[in-house]
């Protein structure tokens, strides 16, 4: 029998979410960030949205924390996880690639301009205290602040989606399932405006969206284990929005020589970079 709320869902939330993509790429092309950062944000909510449209209740997917009976353990993993199996892939990407480290900032130089760099400066940093608060924020605030973002997608794919594509083809076959969905939904960013991995990579355009897939796969693994252990819609949040929060840093330590190559690392969304959070998906999945 059809989930039909199910379906609705995910006709709600492409149909919402991929025109958002394709406006922000237009901006992006004339270059127009803010339009572009504030569309790209907007579209987070539209998995919210389309749980709405689809008639799923939102007071089922626990809304009070608690760090009773081990839950503390889900919240910790959650805050600090990503930041951990990020550096751990970004340290296999320097070790791999040592080449590619700069310590000087000129990743950040590159992408500053002159006049961010004298602002930088101006603030009394250099690229590599920016780096260090940079680094400090992502294991602290950070992940708290992006988690109010991260909600609008978290209430759709782990509140709405998941549940029901394990419920219909098992834990693993749901979250594999639940995975590829949740790449797809950022395809038409990827594509046309380079979003993750720019548009000159190797194997551009088609690599990266499919390797995204795997990264969210991974990803939306480790989520939903979270999800299943504290039945709290705020616990994969904070886990999503500590991702969003670290997942920069890595670039701050990279040769610009190499930004074309990003497919590769030091991000965790890398070949390389992301065979941590891999690895501990793949564990997570038996």
């Amino acid at each position: 029998m059809k989930d039909e709320k199910l379906i609705k869902y995910l006709i709600a939330a492409f149909a919402i979410a991929w025109p958002m993509q394709i406006a922000a790429s237009y901006f992006a092309w004339q270059g127009q960030a803010g339009f572009y950062r504030m569309l790209l944000t907007g579209s987070m909510y539209a998995p919210c949205a389309a749980t709405l449209i689809a008639g799923i209740p939102l007071r089922e997917m626990g809304w009070k924390p608690s760090l009773r009976e081990g839950k503390w353990k889900a919240f910790l993993a959650a805050w600090l996880g990503p930041a951990v199996l990020g550096a751990v892939g970004a340290a296999l990407y320097f070790l791999i690639f040592p080449a590619r480290l700069d310590t000087t900032g000129k990743f950040l130089i590159a992408q500053l301009g002159e006049a961010g760099l004298a602002q930088l400066q101006a603030q009394g940093l250099t690229p590599q205290s920016y780096l260090a608060v940079s680094a400090v924020q992502a294991l602290t605030w950070a992940p708290f602040l992006n988690m109010l973002a991260a909600l609008g997608e978290e209430i759709g794919w782990r509140g709405a989606m998941y549940p029901r594509l394990r419920d219909r083809f098992g834990t693993r076959g749901g979250r594999i399932l639940g995975g590829v969905i949740w790449g797809a939904w950022h395809w038409p960013i990827m594509v046309l405006a380079g979003y993750e991995y720019g548009l000159q990579y190797p194997g551009a355009p088609v690599l990266g969206p499919i390797l995204f897939c795997v990264f969210t796969v991974s990803l939306g693994t480790f989520l939903d284990v979270l999800y299943e252990k504290t039945h709290c819609i705020w616990i994969p949040s904070l886990g999503h929005g500590a991702v969003n929060a670290f997942a920069g840093i890595p670039l701050l330590l990279l040769d610009p020589a190499f930004a074309d190559q990003m497919i590769l690392g030091p991000a965790m969304i890398g070949i390389i970079a992301g065979i941590p959070m891999l690895v501990t998906a793949a564990v997570l999945l038996r």
